[in-house]
């Protein structure tokens, strides 16, 4: 008898596993595709999917050089997620402030990298940030610090308003 109510709980504890299985459906969505629609449509989806890359490595700590979640500096947060998506990018941020097409502050979009000189003696870029949002004109970066690691600031902080220097579109 007790083998039987084993056997039955067994039996019925395997059927309802299958049972609960979701089934995904695809959905085709018809547009209006135009080759400028399409290119939009890609770069911005290659944009966000950049930042989700970047976001994942949010809390590691800082290495100068690093590009792992053991460590990591901010060129190399930059540099891994790009090329994470097949974008190539120079592995320091004064190089990596030479890509892409220079914008105004004004017309920063996700995905577009902003650069600083934190560094008042030396007159050259070297700090990177990746926005990751713009809203009401507020502006978020990832970026990664020597004192907190990787995190998301924004723009209007004192500290990295009076340290940008410009933002750079590279898709």
């Amino acid at each position: 008898m007790i083998k039987k109510l084993l056997f039955l709980l067994l039996a019925f504890s395997v059927l309802s596993c299958g049972s609960s299985k979701k089934t995904a459906s695809k959905r085709t969505v018809k547009t209006k595709t135009t080759k400028t629609r399409a290119s939009k449509k890609r770069t911005f989806s290659k944009s966000n999917a950049i930042i989700e890359t970047a976001l994942a490595y949010k809390g590691t700590r800082y290495k100068y050089g690093g590009t792992t979640r053991k460590g990591m500096d901010c060129s190399g947060l930059m540099y891994t997620a790009f090329r994470a998506h097949q974008v190539e990018l120079p592995r320091v941020s004064y190089e990596q402030a030479k890509r892409g097409k220079k914008i105004s502050k004004s017309s920063v979009k996700k995905g577009d990298l902003l650069f600083f000189q934190t560094n008042k003696n030396r007159k050259r870029i070297n700090h990177v940030g990746l926005v990751v949002e713009v809203k009401k004109g507020v502006i978020q970066f990832i970026h990664s610090t020597t004192s907190r690691g990787v995190l998301v600031s924004s723009l209007d902080e004192r500290y990295w308003k009076n340290a940008f220097t410009e933002a750079r579109r590279v898709l």
